[in-house]
C-alpha cells in the first residue's frame, strides 16, 4: 500500500459545482441541444457525476437525459494481472445506445485505460452515434491516445502525485485533493 501525503485542496465543493454547470453548457452547446445524448457514468464516481451533469442539463434544456452506469472491471486490461477476484458492481444502462451521442463520464482521467475499457463495454452494447468524454480532472500522463472532450480542470502533475476525488454521494466531502507518494 502506498502511503500518501496530503498536498493541498485543488477544488472545493464550489469549484466541482461550477465545473459540473460548465460541462453541463459545454455538452447542450457541443450536441447543438440534448435531443439524442445519454450520459454514462464509469464506476465509482463517474455516476454521481453524470447524475449531477444531468441534472444541470435538465435545469438548462428542461429535459431529462437518459443516465446509466458502467462497469468495466471485466474489461480491464490488467485484469489477469492483478491476482484478486474483481468485484463486480454491474452495468446499469435502461437504454439502447445505438444511435446516441454517449457522453462517458468520469472523476480523472489519467493514463487513459479505463476509458478505453469503457469504449470496449459501451461498443458491446450497440454503435453508438458518437462517444464522448467528460471528466472532473484531466491530471496527464496519457499511455493511450484518449482526450477528454469536456474536463472541469486540468491539472499537470508528476507521476509521484495523486489525485484524490471526493463526494458527498460516498458520505464525504466534494473535493478534489492534490497528494504526494511517501517514499
Amino acid at each position: 500500500m502506498k502511503n500518501i501525503i496530503k498536498k493541498n485542496s485543488i477544488m472545493d465543493a464550489d469549484g466541482i459545482r461550477r465545473a459540473l454547470i460548465r460541462i453541463a453548457h459545454e455538452i447542450t452547446e457541443k450536441n447543438k441541444g440534448v435531443e439524442n445524448v445519454a450520459l454514462v457514468g464509469i464506476r465509482t464516481r463517474g455516476v454521481p457525476l453524470a447524475g449531477r451533469i444531468a441534472e444541470e442539463i435538465r435545469k438548462i434544456e428542461g429535459v431529462e437525459i437518459p443516465v446509466g452506469s458502467l462497469d468495466i472491471t471485466l474489461y480491464r486490461d490488467d485484469l489477469t494481472t492483478m491476482g484478486y477476484n474483481p468485484v463486480i458492481h454491474g452495468t446499469e444502462i435502461g437504454f439502447d445506445v445505438t444511435g446516441k451521442n454517449i457522453v462517458l463520464v468520469d472523476d480523472v482521467l489519467y493514463t487513459g485505460r479505463t476509458i478505453r475499457a469503457a469504449l470496449d463495454a459501451v461498443i458491446d452494447m450497440g454503435r453508438p452515434k458518437t462517444i464522448q468524454l467528460a471528466v472532473l480532472v484531466d491530471r496527464g500522463h496519457r499511455e493511450l491516445p484518449i482526450r477528454a472532450d469536456y474536463a472541469g480542470k486540468n491539472v499537470p502533475t508528476s507521476r509521484r502525485e495523486t489525485v484524490e476525488v471526493t463526494l458527498q454521494e460516498e458520505g464525504k466531502t466534494d473535493e478534489v485533493v492534490l497528494g504526494e507518494i511517501a517514499d
